[in-house]
Protein backbone atom coordinates (compact mmCIF):
# COMPACT_ATOMS: atom_id res chain seq x y z
CA UNK A 1 0.00 0.00 0.00
CA UNK A 2 2.73 2.36 0.82
CA UNK A 3 4.97 1.75 -2.65
CA UNK A 4 1.24 2.86 -4.18
CA UNK A 5 0.69 5.77 -2.41
CA UNK A 6 4.41 6.99 -3.00
CA UNK A 7 3.99 6.17 -6.76
CA UNK A 8 0.45 7.94 -7.22
CA UNK A 9 0.70 11.44 -5.58
CA UNK A 10 -1.15 14.78 -6.50
CA UNK A 11 1.34 16.91 -5.59
CA UNK A 12 2.98 17.41 -8.89
CA UNK A 13 4.38 21.08 -10.02
CA UNK A 14 0.47 21.93 -10.96
CA UNK A 15 -0.67 21.48 -7.60
CA UNK A 16 0.43 24.46 -5.67
CA UNK A 17 -0.46 26.80 -8.83
CA UNK A 18 -4.01 25.02 -8.18
CA UNK A 19 -4.54 24.99 -4.68
CA UNK A 20 -3.44 28.77 -4.28
CA UNK A 21 -6.15 29.71 -7.56
CA UNK A 22 -9.00 27.92 -5.98
CA UNK A 23 -8.31 29.21 -1.95
CA UNK A 24 -8.37 33.12 -3.93
CA UNK A 25 -11.30 32.22 -5.30
CA UNK A 26 -13.08 30.97 -2.59
CA UNK A 27 -11.66 33.89 -0.51
CA UNK A 28 -13.62 36.12 -3.41
CA UNK A 29 -16.89 34.55 -3.12
CA UNK A 30 -16.91 34.28 1.07
CA UNK A 31 -16.49 38.22 0.75
CA UNK A 32 -18.89 38.83 -1.98
CA UNK A 33 -21.83 36.76 -0.26
CA UNK A 34 -21.03 38.64 2.67
CA UNK A 35 -19.26 36.58 4.69
CA UNK A 36 -15.77 37.73 6.77
CA UNK A 37 -12.08 35.52 5.92
CA UNK A 38 -9.56 34.82 8.02
CA UNK A 39 -6.36 33.50 7.29
CA UNK A 40 -2.82 33.83 8.85
CA UNK A 41 -0.92 36.51 6.76
CA UNK A 42 3.00 36.46 6.19
CA UNK A 43 4.11 38.09 9.72
CA UNK A 44 2.17 34.81 11.41
CA UNK A 45 -0.82 37.08 12.58
CA UNK A 46 -4.14 35.80 12.36
CA UNK A 47 -6.06 38.24 10.34
CA UNK A 48 -9.93 38.55 9.24
CA UNK A 49 -11.15 40.29 6.42
CA UNK A 50 -14.33 41.69 6.32
CA UNK A 51 -15.97 42.15 2.91
CA UNK A 52 -15.75 46.09 3.40
CA UNK A 53 -12.57 45.32 2.94
CA UNK A 54 -11.35 46.09 6.25
CA UNK A 55 -8.62 43.85 8.46
CA UNK A 56 -8.21 43.11 11.71
CA UNK A 57 -5.44 41.32 13.78
CA UNK A 58 -7.52 39.02 16.06
CA UNK A 59 -6.94 36.26 18.27
CA UNK A 60 -9.35 32.56 18.27
CA UNK A 61 -9.59 31.55 22.04
CA UNK A 62 -11.87 28.41 21.24
CA UNK A 63 -12.54 28.25 25.08
CA UNK A 64 -15.36 30.82 24.49
CA UNK A 65 -18.73 30.22 22.51
CA UNK A 66 -18.82 30.26 18.93
CA UNK A 67 -20.34 33.77 18.76
CA UNK A 68 -17.59 35.81 20.93
CA UNK A 69 -14.24 33.31 20.25
CA UNK A 70 -12.83 35.66 17.64
CA UNK A 71 -11.44 39.02 19.80
CA UNK A 72 -10.18 41.47 17.69
CA UNK A 73 -6.89 43.19 18.59
CA UNK A 74 -6.63 45.96 16.22
CA UNK A 75 -7.74 47.31 13.00
CA UNK A 76 -4.64 46.62 10.49
CA UNK A 77 -3.35 49.15 8.27
CA UNK A 78 -4.65 48.43 4.20
CA UNK A 79 -0.64 47.94 3.44
CA UNK A 80 -0.28 45.78 6.31
CA UNK A 81 -1.83 42.33 5.35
Amino acid sequence: MLALMVAFSILTDDFAPAAARVGWQAREEALAAGHPVVFVDQAGRYVEERPDGRRFEIRLDLTRPRESYRIVLGELASDAA
